[in-house]
């Protein structure tokens, strides 16, 4: 009897939400960042090296665990990626130029004591890890979870028939994204028509991250015949 309500009370557990399990880490950063809080966008935006810099000015750097539980539930609560997902996102990052690969540490010791000596750096630990010599902030609620991360984009083929025209011009889209992050549906809101169906193909293979349900998001297409 007791063995039978020993796996009741896991399966309950298994069964509770992501946000369940808020509070698996802290969030800590070097004595140099200023702010004693960050809110739950920001440190999204942080870890997806959409900015290096906080609401009051201040310069961060992104460190990461290589795995591990307090990796796991951090992604799970502030990110919305798992580790698989995360990593391609960044591998297309640094693809396209437009960011570096994080820095990340296997153990404890070496995160913390990197985050300790690196101007700017923030990362997480788990609620019992020792954090001597960095600060902890506090996480305000985030204020939006629908926010969707594009994982994969293919760029358009400029039309050929413009080309000797030299046209540079957008197209305007409405885009539907499944709960798995696939593209479902396209809408042309606007722009040159020509291009139009060269940027519904390109889109259609995008990829998002996955959600708790469909989501509709706008994408502006830019052509460029250089």
């Amino acid at each position: 009897m007791k063995s039978r309500f020993a796996l009741l009370v896991v399966g309950a557990f298994a069964l509770l939400p992501a946000h369940a399990f808020a509070g698996e880490v802290k969030i800590i950063a070097n004595s140099t960042v200023k702010a004693t809080q960050i809110s739950a966008d920001e440190l999204k935006k942080v870890f997806l090296l959409q900015t290096h810099f906080l609401k009051d000015g201040t310069y961060v750097e992104p460190v990461l665990r290589q795995s591990g539980t307090a990796h796991e539930a951090f992604l799970k609560e502030f990110i919305d990626l798992n580790d698989e997902a995360l990593r391609t996102y960044y591998g297309t990052q640094v693809f396209t130029g437009k960011a570096s690969m994080p820095r990340s540490f296997r153990s404890d010791t070496e995160y913390v004591a990197y985050i300790a000596k690196t101007k700017g750096a923030i990362g997480y630990v788990s609620m019992e890890a020792a954090t001597e010599g960095v600060k902890t902030l506090e996480v305000m609620p985030l204020a939006n979870r629908t926010e969707r991360v594009l994982l994969r984009r293919v760029e358009p083929i400029y039309p050929k028939a413009l080309q000797p025209l030299h046209l540079s011009g957008t197209v305007r889209l409405e885009v539907t994204i499944s709960a798995k992050g696939a593209v479902e549906k396209i809408r042309v809101l606007g722009g040159n028509p020509f291009m139009a169906e060269s940027a519904v193909s390109a889109v259609q293979q995008w990829v998002y991250s996955a959600g708790r349900s469909r989501t509709t998001v706008n994408a502006t297409i830019a052509f460029d015949p250089r």
